[in-house]
């Protein structure tokens, strides 16, 4: 009985060098290669105090505020550095707009770690599917990019 249970307790301590030694190799490779992990939402940027602000949402009409909020990790550290520059990219009507974003956190509110960047849905926007990705480069050059599921209804769509 006894030889069964330090026989276990050594394939479970096994498993857990290995699970510890492929999240470290995931890390560096991420690393190595200077890849940024960047994720985020969209939201109603309808301003503070206001019904349905920072709601998330994907479908939008002609004059309504889209509030994109993102960050960028540095996978190694598992840290962001507030000096990234995240720029949104729409592309509609056979155009593409950069909507540069700002680190939204303060000394007022630290708890805020990300990047936040307001788009009002223009007149000119057709209504549909707008595709959107978001790129990312902090000051040591590494670089990463956000983009939706490529399924229909987790696009940013604009709606009569």
């Amino acid at each position: 009985m006894k030889t069964s249970t330090k026989y276990l307790a050594l394939v479970g301590l096994l498993a857990v060098m290995v699970i510890a030694s492929v999240s470290s190799l995931a890390a560096q490779s991420d690393s190595a290669n200077n890849k940024l992990s960047v994720y985020g939402d969209i939201v109603y940027f309808l301003g503070n105090g206001k019904p349905m602000n920072c709601t998330e949402n994907n479908t939008f009409k002609k004059g309504e505020p889209v509030g994109f909020r993102m960050t960028a990790i540095n996978p190694a550290t598992g840290m962001r550095d507030r000096e990234t520059k995240l720029v949104v990219h729409l592309t509609y009507g056979g155009k593409t707009v950069d909507v540069p974003m700002r680190d939204r956190q303060t000394d007022k509110q630290p708890e805020r770690t990300f990047w936040v960047a307001k788009w009002i849905v223009p007149d000119d926007a057709p209504t549909g599917i707008i595709r959107y990705t978001v790129t990312a480069k902090d000051p040591q050059g590494r670089t990463g990019e956000f983009k939706p599921f490529d399924v229909d209804s987790s696009q940013l769509t604009i709606v009569q």
